[in-house]
């Protein structure tokens, strides 16, 4: 199994109660509780933690796209992956993803990953996404055409990376006279595509048909493993059968010296992030048009909206809070439930303070990391 260091960078130095009485962290929660110093320490604190990840041996750091939240400070993922991309110096660095139907022009992604492909000398993935609903209110583009959007943007993406140019591209929402790289990807014929979802039906499709690898967010680990299986579904419908390298599980690991203890220590930040950080009214999370009825069948709305306690994520699997053996027995049995060989671990989560963070990644990195890394190399003899 690999493991990814998956940062969601959010504005940690929160007093969640602000959250509470707005109603939302999303979109219309006021900027004025953001302090730019306060804001500042943590860019270069959470820079520093995924280095780190790299320096204990993870096998890859992610960060993502977000806007207008105090849930993850990284509405331009690529100014994080620049910095990351000359300092973290054996990991694969993956920005897991940049979101194709809100910009107006594709080529500018296609510019940006293609450079940071070269500076990392090819140890860089691609991740592709919709973005979730709340992202259309603040950008104000309109939700109905973002399936249709993020496939043109790919699909002119993809040309651009692999095509020789200058060619023309007239699609439905883009139209260029000239398509024409510099620089084209590092890797031949480029970086590898990721695709996270929460379980859209036609995305899960869509990145089986693609065999690009489908990457699950939030959710059950019973829910996780019925949508890789839709996955290899897919794949089989596609003529290929999907290996487990093509499914990762992005999850939250906390491990302490027992189970108590670890409950103990995550808890209230594993709430704060659940409960409050994840906080927007339904209408915002899935504005008409962005979800297909096939899609919305699969939405668990007990999961939304409802109060979670750590012990209640743990227990359903959401999250993996434990011992070093707990952590290690859980996560080889939902790997075996589910079928994936990519876990995105997030370390850091909600308001987790540095000081805990660290202790966290070295006890993964201890505990956790060689158990599977032996696991992985006595297959591969």
């Amino acid at each position: 199994m690999k493991f990814f260091n998956f940062h969601l960078m959010p504005y940690a130095d929160m007093d969640v109660s602000l959250i509470r009485e707005h109603g939302s962290a999303w979109v219309t929660f006021p900027n004025r509780h953001y302090d730019p110093k306060v804001g500042a320490a943590l860019y270069n604190r959470y820079l520093d933690e995924l280095e780190y990840a790299d320096q204990l041996g993870f096998d890859g750091v992610c960060v993502n796209e977000h806007h207008q939240t105090p849930y993850g400070l990284m509405p331009v993922p690529g100014v994080l992956a620049g910095a990351l991309a000359r300092s973290v110096k054996r990991a694969k660095i993956a920005i897991l993803g940049r979101a194709l139907p809100l910009v107006n022009n594709p080529l500018n992604i296609a510019e940006e990953f293609a450079m940071l492909d070269n500076i990392c000398r090819g140890r860089f993935i691609a991740g592709f996404v919709r973005g979730i609903g709340a992202e259309y209110h603040s950008t104000g583009v309109n939700p109905a055409e973002s399936l249709a959007r993020f496939q043109e943007a790919h699909d002119l993406i993809i040309r651009a990376w692999t095509e020789p140019g200058p060619f023309e591209f007239d699609g439905e929402y883009y139209h260029y006279k000239y398509v024409n790289l510099w620089p084209r990807p590092y890797q031949d014929p480029h970086p590898p595509v990721w695709v996270p979802s929460q379980g859209s039906a036609e995305t899960i499709a869509w990145a089986a048909r693609h065999r690009y690898t489908y990457c699950q967010t939030l959710g059950a680990i019973k829910t996780v493993a019925g949508f890789f299986n839709k996955y290899r579904q897919e794949a089989d419908k596609a003529g290929y059968a999907a290996t487990w390298d093509q499914c990762a599980w992005s999850t939250t690991i906390y491990v302490a010296e027992t189970d108590e203890q670890a409950l103990r220590e995550a808890g209230p930040h594993a709430e704060a992030i659940q409960n409050e950080f994840l906080r927007m009214p339904f209408e915002m999370l899935l504005p008409p048009g962005y979800t297909s009825l096939e899609s919305f069948k699969h939405i668990q709305p007990d999961m939304i909206g409802k109060p979670q306690t750590v012990r209640s994520l743990n227990d359903a699997g959401v999250i993996i809070i434990g011992s070093p053996s707990t952590v290690r027995e859980r996560l080889a049995a939902y790997q075996e439930l589910a079928g994936f060989n990519t876990v995105l671990v997030k370390t850091q989560f909600g308001t987790l303070p540095a000081d805990m963070t660290r202790q966290n990644m070295e006890a993964i990195a201890r505990e956790v990391l060689p158990y599977f890394q032996q696991a992985t190399t006595a297959e591969e003899q």
